[in-house]
């Protein structure tokens, strides 16, 4: 929870809201330039309820209070797609694009820090938006993570070779944030 939005995991009933969501460009832009399918969503889901499971940590569904409306979602997951930094953790997030410019993307990986940082106490968190997500480069930076530079992302069955920017933050540079 924070002051604007539940933030909580995802539910099997959760499809008809994060589907909607999905199916816009924007959201997907980054990596895969395309909207999602009802389909994808659903996996999505399992998968997110799943890497809980296993991990005891993982990506929350965000909801505005103000509405109840799903938004998106934000928070910690393990970045197998990029096997070079592993073992690692990654602050992560995604929203509709009616919500954006307006600080839940911030607000909400704040959370997911906090939670990673002080419950868990993890060591450090990564985060790796694509160079081209500008808006993501800047929450990052908004978040005081530090940039170490270029990551080159492999192509898979799914999309091209990316390069996103890789940002770090350390729990001493948390605490002192």
């Amino acid at each position: 929870m924070t002051e604007r939005l539940e933030l909580r995991h995802f539910e099997p009933t959760d499809l008809d809201a994060l589907a909607g969501v999905f199916a816009k460009y924007e959201v997907w832009k980054f990596p895969y330039n395309r909207p999602w399918r009802r389909d994808e969503t659903a996996t999505f889901i399992a998968n997110q309820r799943s890497h809980w499971e296993t991990c005891e940590f993982g990506l929350w569904l965000a909801i505005l209070q103000s509405t109840g409306g799903v938004i998106g979602y934000v928070g910690l997951s393990v970045p197998m797609f990029l096997p070079e930094i592993l073992p690692a953790v990654e602050v992560g997030w995604r929203f509709d694009p009616d919500a954006w410019g307006r600080g839940y993307a911030t607000e909400a990986a704040r959370a997911a820090l906090a939670e990673g940082f002080t419950t868990l106490g993890f060591d450090e968190i990564c985060s790796l938006p694509q160079v081209e997500n500008v808006a993501s480069v800047r929450v990052a930076e908004r978040l005081g993570m530090r940039n170490e530079g270029i990551a080159t992302i492999a192509a898979n069955e799914r999309f091209g070779e990316k390069n996103a920017v890789l940002f770090w933050m350390t729990a001493d540079e948390w605490r002192a944030s």
